[in-house]
């Protein structure tokens, strides 16, 4: 949780990974935190090859090649700063977990490729089982929205996606904490999505009670937690209302729920890898 005190960069050496060291810089600064690269490999990736795949020799030397390769890195793009570099054998989702679940990391910060729906399909996403698995924060973006747009600098308006469940709270208060460390405007949105058409009922009337209920909520919301901002609540679908949102505030980044509880499906979470695929900013879900 805010503040971010250890911070884990899985390294992939893309164009996108390249371009979103900036990113982890700041953050890193920002919070003081204490930063730790990753790179997971497969052995069939270690320039290594011979009948006996197993043999310790040959794994210990491409786990030695691997070593090297993220220690220069992270002297070319992290210099100067004391750095824990950390090469692991296996799946890279699923050594991101693991490393996060070992060390207590507070904030992991990755881009998503995004290859696209029927092949995320077949193939799994790095990026939707490490928002998925992991118990820490994650900051991602859209991989082409790094590469295509240079880092705008420090946030100045935060965007905090709200829903009706019980993890809201703790989003309010984790957005509140990152708009004061930055010094930046917070407005927030909830977006009430309409029930589906019924020739039997006017929906109507029952739109217009749920957005009552959702602009009580919201400003029982903020007294709790203190947070004097402007709030919005649209009568959208989730992903296109936070964007719509978004766009209208010309946001440097979104800060959404996750599900505390990872194993039920959220509204949110529901949303989620939409709304990190299609948005203009970074996305910090908590």
């Amino acid at each position: 949780m805010i503040p971010f005190r250890r911070i884990l960069f899985p390294v992939d050496y893309s164009e996108s990974c390249n371009a979103l060291a900036p990113y982890v810089k700041d953050m890193v600064r920002r919070f003081s935190g204490e930063l730790t690269l990753v790179h997971a490999y497969g052995i069939e990736y270690s320039g290594h090859s011979g009948p006996n795949l197993t043999d310790s020799v040959v794994f210990d030397a491409a786990e030695s090649t691997e070593e090297q390769r993220l220690r220069q890195y992270a002297i070319e793009i992290f210099p100067g700063q004391h750095i824990e570099c950390l090469v692991k054998l296996g799946e890279p989702a699923c050594v991101i977990e693991s490393i996060v679940r070992h060390q207590g990391t507070d904030l992991v910060m990755l881009p998503t490729h995004g290859r696209g729906p029927i092949r995320r399909f077949l193939l799994g996403s790095i990026t939707a089982k490490v928002l998925h698995d992991v118990t820490a924060a994650v900051w991602t973006v859209a991989g082409s929205s790094l590469v295509d747009h240079p880092p705008a600098g420090p946030y100045r308006s935060i965007l905090c996606a709200l829903d009706d469940s019980d993890e809201a709270e703790t989003v309010l208060r984790a957005s509140a904490v990152f708009a004061r460390a930055y010094d930046a405007r917070l407005s927030l949105v909830q977006v009430v999505e309409p029930p589906p058409p019924s020739l039997d009922i006017d929906v109507s009337r029952y739109r217009k009670d749920l957005i009552k209920a959702a602009q009580f909520r919201i400003r029982e919301l903020k007294g709790t937690v203190g947070v004097d901002a402007p709030d919005a609540i649209l009568d959208a679908m989730v992903t296109e209302g936070v964007l719509q949102e978004a766009y209208r505030q010309k946001a440097d980044i979104i800060i959404t729920g996750r599900g505390r509880v990872q194993t039920r499906i959220s509204r949110m979470w529901s949303h989620l890898y939409r709304l990190v695929r299609e948005s203009p900013c970074p996305v910090l879900s908590i």
